[in-house]
Order: C-alpha cells, then structure tokens, then sequence
C-alpha cells in the first residue's frame, strides 16, 4: 500500500430534509426563557420561569446549534426571552462565530427587545453578527410601558442607536394590536425609515394563556395593517427574502421596505425551512404544533453527536406541513399553549 496513501475522509452529514421536500436550513434557538419585560401579548405579568438547572449549558447550545451547521444549518437566530439577560450569552456568540469564520454559516443573528444592546452591540459586531431584529410595538414612551409592563422605552432607543454606531442592521418588528397600536403603523414606518431601518409587522399569535386582554381582542388582521399604511404609502411588491417568514414591499414615499408576517391570515408554511429549539434543549419542528423532540438527553449521554444527529433526523421526519393557528372569541384555549417566550420569539 502506498505509505501516502489516506484514509478516505467520513462523508459530511446528509443535510436536512422534511417529509415535504423542504430542506432545514434555518435554526432559531431560545437561550433563556427569561426577560426583563413582561409583554401583554407575550407572556403572563406573574411567569413561573423554568429552574437554571433545566436549561442547556452554554456549552451545550454549542454543540447542539453546530450539529445543525454540520447538517446545512445556514441561518442561525439565538432568541429567548430575552437572549442577551442570559449570563455570559457572549461566550456563546464568540464560540459560534467560528462557523462563520469558515463560510458553514452563513448568518449569526439575534432578536432582542433592545433593552440590553447599549451594553453588547459593538461585541455582537465583533462576533460576526451583522443585523439584529428588535421589538419595538410602540413610539409612546408611556403606551410601551404599558404594552411592556417593565420596559423603559429610551434605554430601548438607546440601544438601537448603538446597534446602529456599531455597524449593525437593524430591523424593527411590530406586533399589530388591535386598539392599541394601531394609530401608529404609519409613525413607525417614518421612523424606522428615517433611521435607515426596515420595518415588519406581525399578526399576534394564539400562543400561551394571558392574565390580560382575550386574543380575539388584540387581534388585527394584516390587511388591515396594509389599508392603513397603504393612506399614507404607495406600496410595490418586491421580490426580496431575508430567509425569515416576512413578505415585504417598499415604499415609494420613502425608500424604505416594510415586512408583513401573518401566520393567520395568509400562512407561510409552504415553503418553511426553519425550526426551534428551546432553551432545556427540546425542538419544535413547527412553532403553531406541540409535537416535538427532547435533544437535552441524547446531548448529556453521550459525549460525541451521534445519538443528537439520530434524535434530530427521526425530528424532522415528523416536521408537519403546516400550523392549524386560529383565533377566535369562541375558542376554548391557546391554540397552543406555551407561550411565546419558552418557544423563542
């Protein structure tokens, strides 16, 4: 035999592919079930969070979001609650960026409520993250502590003019709220515009039971959105996708792009490509289905990945065609029950 001879090298993992032909490209992974708001179409004002000893160790998250990488994970979003109140949530952040470092990622991102982005923006800069989706429900300093219960409306501004000095792009994302925003699509479409930033609304969805207003009643269809944007807007369709469920179109008053996701009226589950992994390690093949796959304990067996790829592929193999989401004032309960915040927004 040769002596220069080598050893062929393992063929790289299959990628990741549902029963529907959609291949798994997008993973968005929850790092805490906490935060410091307690949103009024998000969460209970009194949540039982989960013990610490329940979540994925850093360490963990690690290895669990490169098993994915390994499979053609190409979009990786790190959610919570709240993703930057988890202690030492950068170490993840700088232990991840190495995929980017050898092009396996293609895009390191996070969605935050801004509350904590004076403090990392310029870090997340440095790890490779580029652009970062912040909620922003309201311009009204007194309706968003309202809306939030907790939050303080300029240290949300602050933050996202740091996120800006620092580099990054920011989308801003608003949950359309019947009676409560909605006298302010067309103020925070301008305002995100005249910041450079792209705007999406959201239709609130039917997840967790609320201690505050009934679904049916926060509820506003994203047409209606669209009517009102559409007095003040010349809005065109464009054929631009950030790998997320957003539609956007751009208007011609101002340049800018405005994003509409709508999971009730009009589903984007045709064409998903994407899945959630909670914060104790446990995946959800459709965020609107309570089917799922616990990946804590195939994790903690084993020192190596096979038992995890094994538990991830059996996954996606029950990756359903889509969400059965309804809201309606004579439905019985949540058409799922957790809240938002232990999925990952």
């Amino acid at each position: 035999m040769n002596a220069h001879a080598r050893t062929p090298a393992a063929a790289a993992p299959a990628p990741l592919v549902d029963p529907f032909g959609r291949t798994i490209s997008y993973l968005r992974v929850s790092v805490t079930d906490r935060c410091d708001f307690r949103c009024v179409y998000c969460m209970s004002e009194h949540m039982q969070f989960l013990p610490r000893r329940d979540l994925l160790t850093l360490e963990e998250l690690d290895r669990l979001c490169s098993a994915f990488v390994a499979r053609g994970t190409k979009r990786l979003r790190i959610t919570g609650g709240e993703p930057l109140v988890r202690h030492d949530v950068m170490k993840l952040f700088r232990a991840l960026s190495r995929h980017l470092d050898t092009g396996a990622l293609e895009e390191l991102t996070l969605t935050t409520n801004g509350s904590q982005l004076a403090r990392f923006a310029a870090e997340l800069a440095d790890c490779g993250v580029r652009r970062v989706n912040v909620s922003l429900d309201t311009l009204d300093p007194d309706r968003f502590r309202a809306l939030t219960r907790t939050g303080a409306h300029a240290q949300v501004l602050a933050g996202i003019v740091a996120a800006r000095a620092a580099g990054l792009k920011v989308k801003l994302n608003a949950v359309a709220l019947k009676g409560m925003n909605e006298d302010e699509f067309v103020p925070l479409v301008r305002f995100a515009h005249e910041n450079g930033m792209d705007m999406t609304f959201i239709e609130v969805m039917p997840l967790g039971e609320l201690d505050g207003p009934e679904r049916a009643d926060q509820y506003l269809p994203m047409q209606e959105v669209r009517d009102r944007l559409s007095e003040a807007f010349t809005l065109d369709e464009i054929d631009y996708r950030t790998g997320g469920p957003a539609r956007y179109m751009r208007s011609r008053e101002t340049g800018g792009r405005i994003g509409f996701i709508t999971p009730l009226t009009h589903n984007f589950c045709e064409s998903c490509n994407r899945v959630r992994v909670t914060c104790t390690g446990t995946l959800y093949m459709c965020l609107g289905q309570e089917d799922a796959a616990d990946l804590r304990a195939p994790l903690r067996e084993s020192a190596d990945d096979a038992l995890l790829h094994q538990a991830i592929e059996t996954a996606i193999l029950r990756k359903p065609k889509g969400h059965d989401f309804v809201i309606a004032r004579a439905a019985p309960a949540p058409a799922v029950s957790r809240h938002m915040s232990m999925t990952g927004g």
